[in-house]
């Protein structure tokens, strides 16, 4: 174990204050330091206006180790990372001016962490040092308290487990840091850490079927709807779920006021037809988000979350902007339980696709860390929603909604490109949506698949039109979505396949009993995954960039 030294960060008359005494006149620091676990209580002995603590130890990464980096939330970028890497900040044109940096960074962690300086780098909830295929990892038993974000230091040979408590006023005992230490193989670590959790589990094993996003956007009707339902029948005994994306709703924050142009019928009838198939009915919602045009936002600012200048704060720049619903105010805890109510008794969806979680946390309120609003928020949709009906989480931190979800979104979107759109070669954010970072995240987060939640890969496609994919990197999407995920999800009319498209889609849409043993990558653009299946031990590698399978 690390020899550790605390370093507590708090505010005084206005100004910072950096510590690492465990006892002044102010406060005293309980440290526990063990080889499974590392504990620390804080007991003020007035109150404290904190913003960060850190244990802080020397550690040099040799040249043949890895770093872990979970990325911030649902499509952040996660990947492992060696000890001159540099993992980026926000680039390029969002950095034009001070608005555009915020619209460029408000889907991330860019505005209260450190990116860009090569060698550092932090991950989000746990980590790992991994030499070949022996793993030490660091896991955070829980997120209520702030973000847990272990941070490598090359330049300064220094590992720093950090505890994100800003906003937080302590008067009492006020735990700082309970994290979990576990070496072994990959799956030996994984199965310790999370099995530690006790988390609830989710009430699926696999899910597939039709998502309608990523064919029409918010172009969506009634009859594209039925008539895509019908396309799946050919494959009927190979899916479980038909879900309808954004645009059923007139605004995004109106979502009982169902746009009636596009959907005559209403979507209850939606949801009757989905079922009459033998399938789940599965719905989008951003249960925080309200467009700025929407009849909520007008005629309800006072439950809007307000920035330090008493703005109204932007959530996210989707939809032509969006501002998002402050969970503490009783009047908006009442209309978001109205909705799912609605939504899931009346109307009769199975499961609610959540996105844009991160909304609500992007900064500190009420005397709460980002971390403990987002795991508070967590709860209360878990609460609406009730323990018999399905959520998805998307857009989310991914530790506040451990034992929350039933399946997660793991990357950014897909995009209809493989190579992707100007933006990804912009770089401006680790979020922007990118067919390569959705393959990256499904393998290097494959170890929450099962045991926290079912992992949702985002869509593959088999279409032919409205896509610029090679069929071979369609394959390569479809094989990756398979193997590492449990959600699996296309968009396209399956009435239009022919046999061989309908035939990958059964394939597809089955569950994977390979065992997979190890999957890394051996140069910039290439990863290979080494597994068994059928007892027969195979060599799965790809190019990453160009979509060509290597070997498999």
């Amino acid at each position: 174990m690390f020899d550790f030294v605390p370093v507590l960060t708090y505010i005084e008359n206005g100004r910072k204050v950096k510590s690492d005494k465990t006892e002044t006149d102010l406060y005293s620091l309980d440290i526990s330091v063990s080889e499974g676990e590392l504990k620390c209580v804080l007991h003020p002995k007035k109150r404290i206006d904190l913003f960060s603590f850190a244990l802080e130890a020397k550690k040099t990464m040799s040249d043949d180790e890895v770093f872990f980096v979970n990325g911030f939330q649902s499509w952040s970028t996660t990947c492992e990372v060696k000890k001159t890497d540099t993992v980026d900040d926000v680039v390029g044109l969002s950095k034009i001016s001070a608005f555009t940096r915020r619209l460029a960074s408000m889907s991330g962690d860019y505005l209260f962490t450190d990116y860009g300086t090569p060698g550092k780098y932090h991950s989000f909830t746990y980590t790992y040092f991994r030499k070949g295929d022996s793993l030490e990892l660091f896991g955070s038993a829980g997120e209520r308290n702030g973000y847990t974000i272990f941070e490598m230091d090359n330049p300064a040979n220094t590992f720093r487990i950090i505890k994100d408590i800003e906003g937080v006023s302590a008067d009492s005992d006020y735990e700082l840091l309970n994290v979990k230490v576990f070496g072994g193989s990959y799956d030996e670590v994984f199965d310790a850490y999370f099995g530690s959790l006790n988390l609830r589990q989710p009430k699926i094993k696999h899910l597939s079927g039709y998502t309608s996003w990523y064919n029409y956007f918010q172009k969506i009707d009634e009859k594209i709807i039925l008539r895509d339902l019908d396309g799946l029948d050919r494959a009927k005994d190979s899916v479980s779920i038909f879900q309808i994306d954004d645009g059923y709703e007139a605004y995004v924050g109106d979502w009982l006021d169902v746009d009636k142009e596009k959907f005559p019928g209403g979507m209850k009838m939606i949801a009757d037809r989905i079922h009459e198939k033998g399938y789940l009915a599965g719905i989008w919602i951003a249960p925080f988000s309200v467009q700025r045009v929407s009849k909520v936002a007008k005629e309800h600012p006072d439950w809007l979350i307000r920035d330090k200048k008493g703005k109204k704060e932007w959530g996210c720049f989707a939809w032509g902007g969006a501002y998002t619903l402050d969970m503490y105010n009783p009047e908006v805890r009442e209309y978001i339980k109205h909705f799912f109510d609605v939504i899931l008794n009346d109307w009769g969806y199975d499961m609610v696709k959540l996105d844009f979680l991160y909304s609500e946390a992007t900064e500190p309120r009420c005397g709460k860390s980002r971390g403990q609003i987002m795991c508070e928020g967590m709860d209360f949709l878990r609460e609406c929603v009730g323990e018999e009906k399905l959520i998805l989480g998307c857009g989310m931190p991914l530790g506040p909604g451990f034992g929350v979800v039933d399946a997660c979104r793991i990357s950014c979107d897909v995009d209809l490109v493989y190579g992707g759109k100007f933006y990804n070669k912009l770089k401006v954010n680790r979020e922007v949506p990118s067919a390569q970072n959705a393959i990256n995240n499904t393998i290097f987060r494959r170890h929450l698949n099962g045991r926290v939640f079912c992992n949702d890969p985002d869509v593959f496609f088999l279409r032919k039109d409205n896509l610029t994919f090679t069929f071979e990197q369609k394959l390569l999407l479809a094989k990756v979505n398979n193997m590492f995920g449990d959600v699996l999800f296309v968009s396209d009319n399956a009435g239009d396949y022919g046999d061989k498209e309908l035939e990958i889609l059964r394939k597809s849409f089955a569950e994977n009993n390979a065992v997979v043993h190890s999957a890394y990558r051996t140069d910039a653009d290439t990863i290979e995954v080494r597994y068994t299946e059928e007892g027969e031990d195979k060599v799965f590698s790809f190019n990453l960039k160009t979509g060509h399978i290597i070997s498999e």
